[in-house]
């Protein structure tokens, strides 16, 4: 039976990426630092992942244990598994660089050179990438070698709302059907393993950028958008008829930008971006805008969701009059409990929104987007008041 770990055992974890390989008929480890979490797996072996849709169902998953991430037995586990899959959120594949360095260490000990796959299913660009350079700032020069020979590295594209569950049991999780995971080719080791809601792409940064662009973009407009007038969730926030209105035109904006981009089938695109809106509309998701909002640095940069749409589609010449919404939204996310807000919040009470656009976004003064932005930040500010 082919061994999965699966590094996260969060909602997104257990909900999504481990759910497809357990289904698929492999054995799935969750590793994590929540300690109740990982002794429920070993005490269960099993959960049930509740889909929150129209077409409402359960899956009942089974055949799965858990490891706690920074523990001598991770390690051993890595040595002698066929995949590895996080789930932890970009600012975190640096803790677990070293875990995983260990663990290759001790694959090179074993001497087991079969081919390994490490995929990062998080919502970043090219994450597993920057995952494989974290590794190997933790090898020497031979074992840096064992991992080029014989661990691949794999970017990928993931794609499903995975809401925070409210069930009695803590393994529970909760999805929606929809669901996209995407695999760069190019990049895998081995054998290509044939899992059932994976599929392996040969261009894939244009589906990196297609999800980033629409739902990735949309999600956090609407979010930032619905705080600052007071919604608690994705579904009261786009039923808003001024947030709904803003966000569908701007993932429509945002779509012409990657039209020209990628070369995508109008139409094809076009019934994508419907297909993502009805998604955000999901009656039966309770996703709360908090944590779709959290994290607006990284949501900020220059290549996340908020500023790159926006600077692509702008780059030919294409209206970006709803997608400026969402940097300027971001600019007044005030959300007590998260660091990034609150050090965004720092920022622009001791040197502006200018600066702190500029230091966080990349865009300055000279940038013609730089003022549009400021102009709507400014004028959420006296809405809001």
């Amino acid at each position: 039976m082919r061994q999965a770990i699966q590094i996260g055992a969060g909602n997104i974890g257990r909900g999504f990426i481990g759910a497809l390989l357990a289904q698929a008929g492999w054995h799935v480890t969750f590793a994590d630092v929540v300690e109740p979490i990982i002794e429920a797996l070993n005490r269960d072996h099993a959960y049930t992942v509740h889909i929150l849709d129209r077409e409402p169902g359960e899956i009942a998953i089974e055949n799965v244990d858990g490891v706690i991430s920074t523990a001598p037995e991770f390690a051993q586990k890595v040595a002698q598994c066929d995949l590895i899959t996080t789930a932890v959120g970009p600012n975190v594949l640096p803790i677990i660089a070293r875990s995983i360095a260990a663990g290759i260490q001790a694959r090179k000990a074993a001497g087991n050179t079969a081919p390994m796959n490490v995929v990062c299913c998080e919502n970043g660009l090219r994450t597993t990438t920057r995952l494989k350079n974290e590794v190997l700032k933790h090898l020497n020069e031979d074992e840096a070698a064992f991992l080029e020979a014989n661990i691949g590295f794999a970017d990928c594209a993931v794609d499903r709302i995975c809401p925070k569950p409210n069930f009695d049991n803590i393994l529970d999780a909760a999805v929606e059907r929809y669901c996209e995971w995407d695999v760069e080719r190019a990049s895998w080791k081995g054998e290509q393993m044939e899992i059932p809601g994976m599929t392996y792409a040969d261009n894939l940064m244009a589906y990196l950028e297609r999800k980033l662009f629409t739902l990735n973009s949309g999600h956090a407009i609407c979010a930032y958008l619905g705080y600052l007038k007071g919604y608690g969730t994705i579904k009261e926030s786009i039923a808003d008829p001024f947030i709904g209105d803003t966000v569908y035109a701007a993932i429509k904006e945002s779509g012409e930008g990657l039209i020209r981009e990628f070369g995508f089938d109008r139409e094809a695109h076009f019934a994508y971006v419907d297909k993502i809106f009805g998604r955000y509309q999901n009656p039966f998701l309770e996703d709360e805008v908090l944590r779709v909002g959290r994290e607006p640095i990284r949501k900020l940069e220059p290549g996340d969701r908020l500023i790159k749409p926006l600077t692509t589609t702008a780059s030919y010449g294409l209206p970006v009059n709803h997608l400026i919404f969402g940097a300027a939204a971001a600019l007044r996310f005030d959300c007590a409990g998260d660091p990034q807000s609150a050090e965004l919040m720092g920022k622009i009470r001791e040197d502006g929104a200018g600066a702190a656009l500029t230091h966080y976004s990349g865009l300055t003064a000279e940038n013609p987007l730089f003022g549009r932005i400021l102009d709507v930040y400014r004028a959420l500010g006296i809405a809001r008041s």
